[in-house]
């Protein structure tokens, strides 16, 4: 069969993967059988001579045969040399050769250890135990390799026919683990005492039999497919001549890499993802190396690997290495010899030639390196050999020449330089030499041409010019004397020069190319920077991020972008913006690859410092390097790190920057697996604590992220549908205790989304191929949109111009009045889903909780201004008007009645109705007010919800004459019931109405309603009276209402209206503090000193205890002013005293608290 060819046998115990079990035992037989029928002894008692000539090189049993690499020569030698011992006598050293072919090995063993005892060691046998390869199991020579004449024609053998052949192609197999070595050997275990366990052995030998056919097995199974997935030669040629095209990874190469991989990730303890990638390769044994498939030797780790990357070089498309090149007579002269290859080498040609061009690549690249070294080290030696002498004073220059094109010019990295890593062919980057005249009397100077003799021709061809240009030689005034060289030397030394220290050496050589220039400067900056003042040290950035782009060693590139990043102490806002600049500009010039590999670590290192300003560079940083970095990094590394620095960071400088990076990172990103992961981000930066972070995120984060959301379709599935569900668990739950500050959080990110929501309408519309810029676009008024936070809020630039914009608004008007939203989906989802969502929401607020009001107000102020007056009209307000149902007929209705009690009435007076200020607009408004005034009114319901929508809108000067409007309706209407309550509402709006409209407007209101024919409309009148005492300084406007409320004090009708007096002491316990003193002390004092005296006389238990409460509390809050002794003693007390009068007769627990005002008087 084909595995026995000659050659390819395995050799005796050899294991081949590509025969059966059955077929190797077979073999092995037939082989060992051969051998020993070999070894028959000729008719003179030794080796039949014939028998011994027989053995052909390529025959594995063949003694000192050639073809075996594993058998010394001296014991060859041996061997053969007992055809002249006498007749039966074999060596020793023969007979161990014949162990060790027959697989005795416990025999070979056990006569080593006598020999050793004797004290005569046989070096055959100490060399085959000492050596562990002895022990491994070899792959068998695939068929037809080992043909006769070419390498890798040995077979598989040596000395115990072990020895894993280096030419086969085949590799390695893993190691055996029932097989020791003699250092490991149980020697108790093979010995011949007797008391051996036969039936343990049996089982341990069953079992490390089982263990050796499943390894057999597996290998068996990884060289076949690395046999399939061989790529052919003329596939690998077109990747090496492509190299844009990815060579497929091959199964041992990716078995390889995962053990590294897996191998890093343990070292720096990421063992949560070393645990997920060994679950992914879970046919893979990472505890062990040689489960990779072949008995390889481990390479370094990844860290190493990655270090020594720079070291090599890689060949650009358009490079020819001239050291590899083919003549065409030299291909000519090996095509005979070609065509004699047998086919079996043919085919494994291909992977010879892989492995062997990769080490001519590398082998190239380092003597590159040293060429490059050593013409620098000769070109300095030159120019201090001509300075030595210049007995004439002339100074020629060596090696002039013409530099080549940039991109000819070899380098020592070419990723790192950007240039191509090897010369060009030799036609094309040849250097024109430069013929300088030299003066016949200087004959101590290097001629030209045979200082370039000196090198080889193709290192002649590829050095590097002085300068771009050529230059002439240097020539200086020759002095017209005749004294020595020597003495011209010595005379010259007492020059101060030193070239012996490093400043020295660097003053003393010129750089005379651009290489020369970036290793110089690698050299100097590390020693200038810090002797630089702080306060100038930015000025040094420039040079070193030249430097550092395009240095060629990564060594000296790290360490300048180290000083760059530790270049000054505590940066300011205008140093780090130099700095950002300077990395956007590196980061633009080297591409991502380096980007990543070398800016990106020195950001690691820096995000735990304890300067805040360097955390915040570090964090800028992430953000203006995200559009250079590999997509990969930008949502895996670079996320990791900005979400670190968000949930660890203390400084809100640092955290409101990392929100911006994000919101960077948000517009680059395009791996939808992290959207989760962004939202939880977002959320974690609606509810920082600063609100510097909370603003940044309005501006910059949530508008990034909702264009990404937009683009993925989850806007109205997912983000907007998710805060709104957080909206009503927060209203469920608040029942006792609204978290006011987390419903602030999800309503203002809902309000950031409306611009993101509105652009996605406009784009989704049905109208939206129509839209094309042709001849005058319409202008969009200025106040069409609500003033957006940031640039990422408006919606033209969302859209992409604002000239589109005005197209599709035009467009979307005449859409929603003519042709209505059929077919327009997503308006069809804020239309039926979002408003009848939101408004059931509004109706469970609370009602008197004016910041959630506010809140939700400013929110439907928004969405309509955004969507439109026609979308508001249309959409909108019948919604409301559905749920409200404002008429007559709903005044006795407790279902009408419970929806106008809600916050559903302010926030639809003060969020909808507001949106636009035309005068139909404020008639609706006008008219929707009065209306509920009403019916709430009419129907006897709490007034909250239009004390809400006066609140909210007093607080904007602009409505204060309607809601005087709506008050005025009140003042005139027919029923009680409504003045009064108008006469409550001037209460609310006093404090915010200028003096002018409450001259003209609210005290002749007052006054007319004070006059009221029903007492409690009067009554009703007082709060807001008192108000204009507390908030207005005019003298006669104080005189008026002072008068309106002496009268309800000494008219005689009043005086037994329990509920008049009540009111005025509740009124002047809660404006006297705030009063103007005078008012106080002439008009409240008094008349509450009247009011005690007078509720002694009080025969009403119930009404005298009320009276006397309102009084002990305005007593109290009038007990912290600064009264007067005289208003003391004639008032203050006088008035305690009765009012302890009445505490000790009805109210004891309170007569201690009455005393303790006395004695604080």
């Amino acid at each position: 069969m084909a595995a026995m060819a000659p050659g390819g046998g395995s050799g005796a115990g050899g294991v081949n993967p590509f025969l059966s079990d059955t077929d190797e035992d077979d073999d092995e037989v037939a082989v060992t059988q051969e051998r020993r029928s070999g070894l028959r002894l000729g008719s003179g008692g030794g080796l039949d001579p014939g028998s011994v000539g027989s053995l052909s090189p390529q025959d594995p049993v063949a003694l000192g045969s050639s073809a075996r690499p594993g058998l010394p020569g001296e014991a060859a030698a041996a061997a053969l040399g007992g055809l002249g011992e006498p007749p039966g006598r074999l060596s020793i050293d023969a007979i161990a050769a014949q162990l060790l072919r027959d697989q005795y090995l416990l025999t070979a063993l056990e006569l080593h250890t006598e020999l050793l005892e004797s004290g005569r060691e046989l070096p055959r046998l100490r060399d085959y135990f000492s050596n562990p390869g002895n022990f491994e199991r070899q792959s068998g020579t695939p068929p037809g390799v080992g043909a006769p004449g070419f390498p890798g024609a040995a077979g598989v053998g040596g000395a115990g026919g072990r020895e894993p052949s280096t030419t086969s192609g085949g590799g390695q197999l893993n190691r055996a683990g029932s097989i020791s070595t003699l250092d490991s050997l149980d020697f108790a275990r093979y010995s011949d005492d007797g008391n051996r366990e036969t039936d343990e052995k049996v089982a341990v030998l069953e079992f490390e039999l089982r263990k050796a056919k499943e390894t057999i097995q597996a290998l068996r199974a990884n060289l076949t497919k690395a046999a399939e997935n061989e790529v052919p030669l003329q596939e690998r040629k077109n990747y090496k001549s492509s190299p844009e095209i990815q060579e497929p990874i091959k199964p041992l190469e990716k078995r390889a890499l995962n053990f590294l991989v897996n191998e890093f990730l343990l070292k720096n303890n990421y063992k949560l993802t070393s645990i997920t990638f060994s679950d992914e390769n879970d046919d893979q044994d990472f505890e062990l190396w040689d489960d990779v498939g072949l008995n390889i030797p481990k390479p370094p780790d990844l860290l190493q690997l990655y270090r020594d990357f720079g070291n090599h070089q890689v060949a650009g498309k358009d490079v020819v290495d001239v050291a590899s090149g083919v003549e065409e007579e030299e291909l000519e002269a090996l095509t005979p010899v070609l065509g004699t290859l047998p086919p079996a080498f043919e085919t494994s040609q291909p992977i010879e030639n892989s492995v062997l061009v990769q080490k001519l690549e590398d082998k190239i690249s380092l003597l590159n390196s040293e060429k490059w070294s050593l013409m620098e080290q000769i070109r300095r030696l030159e120019s201090e050999m001509d300075f030595l002498k210049n007995e004439h004073f002339t100074i020629p220059v060596a090696c002039v020449s013409v530099q080549p094109p940039l991109e000819q010019s070899p380098s020592k990295d070419s990723e790192d330089s950007g240039q191509n890593s090897h010369v060009n062919s030799s036609d094309t980057g040849r250097s024109k030499e430069v013929h300088l005249p030299v003066p016949d009397e200087v004959d101590s100077t290097i001629p030209e041409e045979k200082s370039s003799n000196s090198f080889p021709r193709r290192a002649r061809e590829g050095m590097p010019s002085s300068s771009p240009t050529s230059k002439r030689a240097v020539q200086f005034d020759k002095p017209n004397r005749k004294l020595s060289p020597a003495f011209h030397q010595a005379l010259l030394s007492f020059c101060r020069m030193s070239a012996d220290s490093r400043l020295g050496s660097e003053v003393s050589r010129i750089a005379d190319s651009e290489k020369s220039v970036m290793l110089m400067l690698g050299r100097c900056l590390p020693h200038i920077v810090p002797n630089v003042l702080l306060a100038k040290r930015e000025e040094l950035i420039p040079l070193i991020l030249c430097t550092a782009c395009l240095h060629p060693e990564p060594k000296e590139r790290d360490q300048l972008l180290h000083i760059l990043f530790n270049l000054i102490k505590r940066p300011d806002d205008e140093q780090r913006q130099m700095i950002l600049t300077g990395c956007v500009a590196f980061a633009r010039h080297v591409g991502p690859t380096r980007v990543e590999a070398e800016l990106l670590p020195q950001c690691w290192e820096q995000i735990n410092h304890k300067y805040p300003e360097r955390r915040l560079l570090v964090a800028e940083s992430c953000g203006a390097l995200a559009p250079y970095l590999p997509k990969e990094i930008r949502s895996s590394l670079v996320l990791s790190m900005l979400q670190q620095m968000l949930m660890e960071d203390k400084a809100d400088l640092v955290r409101e920057a990392v929100i911006k990076s994000l919101g960077i990172i948000m517009g680059y990103i395009d791996d939808p697996d992290k959207y989760q992961q962004g939202f939880e981000l977002l959320l974690s930066a609606l509810g920082d604590p600063s609100e510097r972070v909370v603003s940044a995120t309005h501006q910059v984060f949530l508008p990034a992220y909702a264009a990404w959301t937009t683009e993925l379709g989850n806007l109205q599935s997912h983000l907007i549908p998710t805060l709104l569900s957080k909206i009503e668990k927060l209203l469920r739950e608040g029942e006792h205790g609204l978290d006011e500050h987390k419903l602030h959080m999800y309503l203002s990110a809902l309000q950031s989304l409306i611009p993101s929501l509105f652009a996605q309408v406009l784009q989704n519309a049905p109208f939206t191929s129509k839209a094309t810029l042709h001849g005058e676009v319409p202008q969009i008024e200025v106040t069409r949109f609500p003033r957006p936070m940031s640039p990422l809020q408006d919606v033209s630039t969302i859209i992409g111009s604002r000239e589109q914009l005005a197209v599709l608004l035009q467009l979307y008007d005449y859409q929603l009045e003519h042709e209505g939203t059929t077919g327009w989906e997503s308006l069809l989802w804020v239309v039926n889903q979002l408003l009848p969502q939101l408004i059931e929401i509004v109706g469970k607020i609370n009602v008197t909780s004016s910041a959630c009001v506010h809140e939700f107000s400013r929110f439907f102020w928004r969405l309509c201004r955004t969507f439109g007056k026609i979308f508001t009209n249309t959409k909108v307000k019948p919604q409301f008007q559905e749920i409200l149902r404002l008429s007559e007929e709903n005044i006795d209705s407790s279902a009408g009645n419970g929806v106008l009690t809600k916050a559903t009435v302010p926030i639809y007076a003060t969020g909808v109705l507001t949106c636009y200020i035309q005068e139909e607009d404020r008639k609706l408004l006008v008219g929707f007010l009065e209306d509920v005034m009403t019916l709430l009114s009419l129907s006897h319901a709490p007034l909250d919800s239009l004390k809400a929508s006066f609140v909210e809108l007093g607080a904007n000067p602009a409505y204060h004459e309607l809601l005087l409007t709506v008050l005025w309706y009140g003042v005139v209407h027919t029923s009680a019931l409504v003045r009064c309550t108008a006469a409550r509402m001037f209460e609310l709006l006093v404090k915010g109405v200028n003096e002018t409209l409450v001259a003209q407007r609210v005290v002749p209101a007052l006054i007319t309603l004070s006059s009221d024919p029903e007492i409690s409309v009067r009554i009703a009148t007082i709060p807001a009276f008192g108000t204009i005492m507390e908030t207005v300084i005019q003298r006669e406007l104080l005189e008026r209402v002072k008068m309106q409320l002496a009268s309800f004090l000494e008219d005689p009708q009043y005086q037994d209206q329990h509920s008049l007096h009540t009111e005025i002491i509740k009124t002047f316990g809660r404006v006297g503090p705030n009063a103007e003193p005078r008012f106080r002390d002439e008009f409240v004092l008094p008349h509450l000193h009247k009011l005690a005296m007078v509720n002694n006389l009080q025969i009403v238990d119930s009404k005298r205890l009320d009276i006397a409460t309102h009084l002990f509390e305005a007593y109290s809050a009038l007990s912290c002013c600064f009264i007067s002794e005289d208003l003391m003693v004639n008032h203050f007390l006088p008035g305690l005293r009765c009012l302890r009068i009445d505490m000790e007769h009805l109210s004891p627990e309170h007569e201690l608290n009455v005393n303790c005002c006395k004695l604080s008087e």
